[in-house]
C-alpha cells in the first residue's frame, strides 16, 4: 500500500510543477473529456491520449513506473468490470461455438479498462506534480463565482485538499494495522470471499477509528491556530498565468482535437 503513488506529491522543479494549479486543474478535465470523446472500436484515440500523459510525466520528470503504481489502488475496480462486460454482454457473436463470451463483450471490456486507466493516469498526474494546498487554492479560485449563490467555495476546497492530503496516511495506516493482525494470528489471505471480507473487520474498525482521532486532531489544531474560513483570509502564494500555462492549453487543446480528428476519420474508414 505504500507504493500506491495516488493522492501523494512528488515534489520537482519541472516544467509542469511550476504551471498553475488552475490551468492544470481544467487541463485535467479537459484530458478526461477527451478520453471521454473516444468512441468504441475507436482504440486509436487511446493511443493519443497515452501519448500525452507520456509526453506530461517526461516533461514533469517523473519516472513513468510511480505513475503507474496508481494503478493498484483500483486494480479491483478494473478486474470487475472487465469481468461484467465479459460475462454479461450478450451482444456481438460468440468467439467460440455456444460460447457466452462475444467479440463485443471482449471489446468493451478492453474499451473499458483503458478508459479507466487512462483517467486514473491521468488524474494521477495532477496529484503528483501539485501540492493539496496548490489544488485548494486552485479549486477555490475556479470555483469563486459560485461565492454569489452563497456556496462554500472554501470549506469544498478545504475539504479537497485534507482529502488528497490524508490517502497516503491512511493507506500507511492500513499497512500497520494489517501486519499488527498478522502479527496476532490474522489470516487474509486464505478462505472464499466471504472469509477474507469478514477477516477485514479488524482491520476497518481501528482504520476508522484512527481516522475519527486524527479528523478530531486536526480540528483542534486548527481551532488552536484561529484558523478561519472568512472572506478577508489572504494567501502566501498568489497564482500568476504564465507562459508554462499557455503551452500546456495549447496542448491540451490539441489532444481534444487530435482525438475529433481521429474519431472522423476513423469513422469515414469504418
Amino acid at each position: 500500500m505504500r507504493e500506491v503513488s495516488f493522492g501523494q506529491y512528488y515534489p520537482s522543479h519541472s516544467f509542469v510543477h511550476k504551471m498553475d494549479a488552475r490551468v492544470k486543474i481544467l487541463a485535467v478535465i479537459a484530458y478526461i473529456v477527451a478520453v471521454f470523446l473516444v468512441k468504441p472500436f475507436y482504440f486509436l484515440g487511446f493511443s493519443a491520449c497515452l501519448a500525452f500523459v507520456i509526453i506530461a510525466t517526461a516533461v514533469a520528470k517523473i519516472p513513468f513506473l510511480k505513475v503507474l503504481k496508481s494503478m493498484k489502488a483500483i486494480i479491483f475496480f478494473i478486474v470487475l468490470s472487465a469481468v461484467l462486460q465479459l460475462f454479461f454482454n450478450s451482444q456481438g457473436t460468440p468467439l467460440w461455438e455456444n460460447g457466452f463470451i462475444t467479440d463485443a463483450g471482449l471489446y468493451n471490456a478492453i474499451f473499458i479498462v483503458l478508459r479507466i486507466t487512462l483517467i486514473v493516469l491521468g488524474a494521477s498526474l495532477l496529484t503528483l506534480t501539485t501540492s493539496p494546498v496548490e489544488i485548494a487554492d486552485g479549486i477555490e479560485s475556479l470555483l469563486y463565482p459560485l461565492k454569489f449563490i452563497k456556496f462554500p467555495v472554501h470549506e469544498f476546497a478545504l475539504i479537497m485538499s485534507i482529502a488528497l492530503r490524508f490517502i497516503p496516511t491512511l493507506l500507511d495506516e492500513t499497512d500497520r494495522i494489517i501486519k499488527a493482525q498478522k502479527a496476532r494470528g490474522a489470516d487474509f489471505e486464505s478462505g472464499n470471499i466471504f472469509k477474507r471480507a469478514k477477516a477485514l473487520i479488524p482491520v476497518l474498525i481501528p482504520l476508522l477509528i484512527s481516522s475519527f482521532r486524527r479528523a478530531d486532531e486536526l480540528a483542534d489544531a486548527m481551532d488552536a491556530r484561529c484558523y478561519s474560513g472568512s472572506k478577508n483570509r489572504t494567501k502566501y502564494k498568489k497564482m500568476k498565468f504564465s507562459y508554462r500555462d499557455l503551452i500546456g492549453v495549447i496542448f491540451t487543446a490539441g489532444l481534444i482535437v487530435g482525438v475529433v480528428m481521429l474519431n472522423g476519420v476513423l469513422g469515414v474508414v469504418v
